[in-house]
């Protein structure tokens, strides 16, 4: 008896899905329903997706008689040496994400589909990784595709999930957010409760609860995550991983497999292939979106910005996940665990011009009592480990040499750690960096509201309000 055997025998498919990847059957059924295939032969021992063994009674058993009692105790006792005999291979996806390293996306997509069959589908976002339907489709093997539907994507969005499946004659299985949660939310918290108190909350009952019901009905799911997306939070996702975070159709952990296909390749060479293959593209893109989500927490970034600035903005740099990759959140790098000897790592510091004051709490403090300036300041409220401060570290200190010996001065306060809550309460702290221009005559800070910030713009907007 093979392996291969034994779990093709016994194997469990979701009903209503067509396994062709071009089906436009609208009668779709929801993740997670199941039927048993009409010709079943299942081994008494089978193999699950963890690996484990479980008991399985053969569905096509007929009742013995006393005159057989011989032969079957001869079946069982060849049965019973056959298993002593076979070895459980349980599969080691961390050796085969290291064997897939330097594979394509192509061959990645393929051995995914090869291995899970209509027990795995495609997340498609309504961005970019449409490029994942496109690498299923080259590979010429069926494949499935869902989306989460939240209620609050760009109409723009809408109209792109239409052309994908027009395009390849597929129908998207969508997900949507359990309406008596929305309601419950947006009741006591309103609309917009994300701008104040963050976007977790509605990313859960939105997001993460409608991702969670559609992936308890697979076995595994792929995802466009890639290394380059998001500065210190996916800088370590695998190609293939046993899912950290989320269940599979076999429930408990280990039950779920996570193919990440485009994990190694550049944003840039996303777009080249999605340009080779003229497949649709959201047209968002064409208005300056690079990573689009839902419409209120998603806008356009400028040249040379960052993909994940566009996404919840408002927010720190490190918080721009919503929680569906949680378990590829790589840990703070700031962060020492103090166990075993350990210390933290020593993050150097940003901007190091002579001409720049670096102000202290007691000194921003003073600086924010005085009603009666001698001289304006500009002040950048940073985190050293934020890339986006360290973005503007030279256009920022060649601002302070400009400025020096011209009466205004400039300054910075590193606002994170135990300083973040006082710099949220006091200064106008949303996300880091943070800019405040101190003006002569008046008590009150004024927050510079551009993510232009070359010298060009920072001189500009100085002039108008010091």
């Amino acid at each position: 008896m093979s392996m291969a055997a034994t779990v093709s025998s016994s194997r469990i498919t979701s009903s209503g899905f067509s396994r062709s990847g071009i089906s436009s059957d609208p009668k779709v059924s929801h993740i997670g329903s199941l039927r048993l295939l009409d010709r079943v032969h299942v081994t008494p021992m089978s193999l699950n997706l963890s690996g484990k063994r479980s008991s399985v009674k053969p569905l096509n058993a007929e009742p013995k008689t006393k005159d057989s009692m011989i032969p079957l105790a001869a079946t069982m006792v060849a049965e019973i040496a056959e298993e002593v005999e076979e070895v459980v291979e349980i599969e080691d996806f961390e050796q085969l994400a290291k064997k897939l390293e330097n594979a394509s996306p192509l061959e990645i997509m393929d051995k995914a589909l090869e291995k899970f069959g209509n027990d795995i589908a495609i997340a498609f976002s309504g961005a970019e990784d449409v490029a994942l339907i496109e690498y299923a489709h080259l590979t010429g093997r069926p494949y499935r595709v869902f989306s989460l539907d939240t209620g609050r994507l760009n109409p723009e969005t809408y109209r792109f999930l239409d052309a994908v499946e027009k395009h390849y004659g597929i129908r998207i299985e969508y997900m949507f957010p359990d309406s008596v949660e929305v309601q419950g939310l947006v009741r006591s918290k309103g609309l917009f409760s994300f701008y104040e108190d963050g976007h977790q909350e509605c990313c859960r009952v939105r997001k993460v609860r409608p991702l969670r019901r559609a992936l308890k009905g697979l076995r595994a799911w792929i995802t466009g995550q890639r290394k380059d997306q998001s500065p210190g939070t996916r800088s370590e996702v695998p190609i293939v991983q046993v899912d950290p975070v989320f269940e599979g159709l076999d429930g408990g952990a280990g039950s779920l497999v996570k193919w990440n296909p485009v994990a190694n390749v550049e944003g840039d060479h996303v777009w080249s292939f999605l340009r080779t293959m003229d497949v649709p593209v959201n047209t968002l893109h064409a208005a300056g979106y690079v990573s689009i989500g839902c419409e209120p927490c998603t806008r356009a970034v400028l040249p040379g910005q960052h993909e994940r600035e566009g996404r919840w903005w408002w927010e720190d740099a490190k918080a721009k996940e919503c929680g569906l990759h949680k378990g590829n959140i790589k840990d703070d790098a700031n962060k020492g665990d103090g166990v075993n000897g350990k210390s933290k790592p020593v993050v150097e510091d940003i901007f190091k011009s002579e001409s720049l004051v670096a102000l202290s709490r007691q000194g921003i403090e003073n600086l924010m009592k005085l009603e009666n300036r001698r001289e304006p300041w500009i002040v950048v409220l940073y985190a050293p480990w934020c890339p986006f401060c360290q973005a503007m570290e030279a256009s920022y200190d060649e601002l302070a040499e400009k400025l020096a010996g011209s009466g205004i001065k400039v300054a910075k306060f590193r606002a994170d750690g135990e300083q973040k809550e006082f710099a949220k309460q006091e200064l106008q702290l949303g996300s880091f960096p943070t800019i405040l221009v101190f003006p002569k005559n008046s008590s009150r800070p004024i927050k510079y509201p551009s993510e232009k910030r070359d010298v060009d713009s920072l001189t500009s907007f100085l002039n108008l309000v010091r």
